[in-house]
């Protein structure tokens, strides 16, 4: 069973950067598809990106292609997402995801599909 910890969310002014990290422990994330998903408040939870087991394949919400992209370093054990060109509508708390399949050609990117979850961390982007 694997246990993710996200970090590097904070305040940011819109057009700015950061990157979010998920640390896994517990088993390698080799073994995972791993995604982001976030919550902004008020909403439901919606999928954010996603990466198969060896970062070859991706997917992206429509809201946040081109803008965001996410990678993985299974040697560090480690998926991060980097946002760029960040909007106040990114504001949220962004949360590190995993399921342990392999990808076959498509992504089932709904919340349910994905067993293991960490606590999120809050980016805010402010106007």
């Amino acid at each position: 069973q694997v246990q993710l910890v996200e970090s590097g969310g904070g305040l940011v002014q819109a057009g700015g950067s950061l990157k979010l990290s998920c640390a896994a422990s517990g088993r390698t994330v080799s073994s995972y598809i791993m995604a982001w998903f976030r919550q902004a408040p008020g909403k439901s939870r919606e999928f954010v990106a996603v990466a198969s087991r060896n970062g070859k394949f991706t997917f992206y919400a429509d809201s946040v292609k081109g803008r965001f992209t996410i990678s993985r370093d299974n040697a560090k054990n480690a998926v991060y997402l980097q946002m760029s060109s960040l909007k106040p509508e990114d504001t949220a708390i962004y949360y590190c995801a995993a399921k342990e399949e392999y990808y076959t050609g498509t992504f089932y990117t709904g919340d349910h599909e994905f067993g293991y979850w960490g606590q999120g961390t809050q980016v805010t982007v402010s106007s």
